[in-house]
């Protein structure tokens, strides 16, 4: 379980996240959804152990985001992080080299699933392809923790719907909680169990997706869009 509680995180004058307290359980797809500049990335980024809270805690499975705690995370950035001469299979042997939880088998069948060529160049590639190339190598690890940040940010319909279903299908397969940001909603609302909504560093609303639907009568983007407009006022 990842449990996060009162986070505080300051850039300069903003606060990109204010007093956030929400839990992960395990074996749920958790969106945080967002407008762009929400604290999206940055709740995500300070799981990771990639950022340092200025107030409040983060605890997984008892422990606070150190090394023994990215060992069971995987994190998809929202920015290419590998080396312009890297070809795919050079970044996945990087990946096998570096985690003992990768899975070949895992790859070779996503690199059919999203059409790829391992011997692709990854700066060559279109920025939908880049994007399954990146979850290709998160989805391929065994990590109990996926954190996937914008993966569908800029790409076509077509791939976003790929990318879902590769989410949803490893996700069935191996029962990992997964927490994905986005504010594409509507290539998200099928697959989400539960949603954390974040609006200039606060949590405006939290829960479970369908139970929600039902008690306010509504779809996810209308609920959203209101509790959006009514903080806005």
């Amino acid at each position: 379980m990842i449990n996060v509680e009162h986070a505080v995180k300051t850039f300069g004058r903003k606060k990109a996240l204010d007093d956030i307290t929400f839990t992960a359980d395990e074996g749920q797809i958790i969106g945080v959804l967002g407008t762009n500049g929400a604290g999206k990335s940055t709740v995500l980024k300070a799981i990771a152990g990639l950022l340092r809270l200025d107030g409040g805690q983060i605890m997984i499975d008892g422990k606070s985001p150190c090394l023994s705690t990215r060992g069971m995370m995987t994190f998809l950035p929202d920015v290419n992080v590998w080396y312009p001469w890297m070809k795919l299979s050079d970044s996945m042997r990087y990946m096998k080299d570096m985690y003992w939880d990768w899975d070949d088998n895992k790859a070779r069948h996503l690199l059919d699933f999203f059409e790829l060529s391992a011997d692709s160049l990854i700066h060559q590639a279109s920025k939908g392809t880049r994007a399954k190339m990146k979850l290709l190598l998160a989805l391929s690890r065994q990590a109990k923790y996926m954190l996937l940040d914008e993966p569908f940010s800029g790409i076509d319909p077509f791939a976003r719907q790929q990318i879902a279903q590769a989410i949803v299908e490893d996700f069935m397969e191996e029962g990992q909680t997964i927490l994905v940001t986005t504010h594409e909603i509507s290539e998200v609302e099928v697959m989400l169990d539960e949603i954390r909504f974040i609006h200039e560093g606060k949590l405006l609303l939290a829960g479970n997706v369908e139970m929600l639907k039902l008690e306010r009568n509504q779809s996810l983007m209308e609920m959203l869009k209101e509790v959006y407009d009514h903080a806005r006022v």
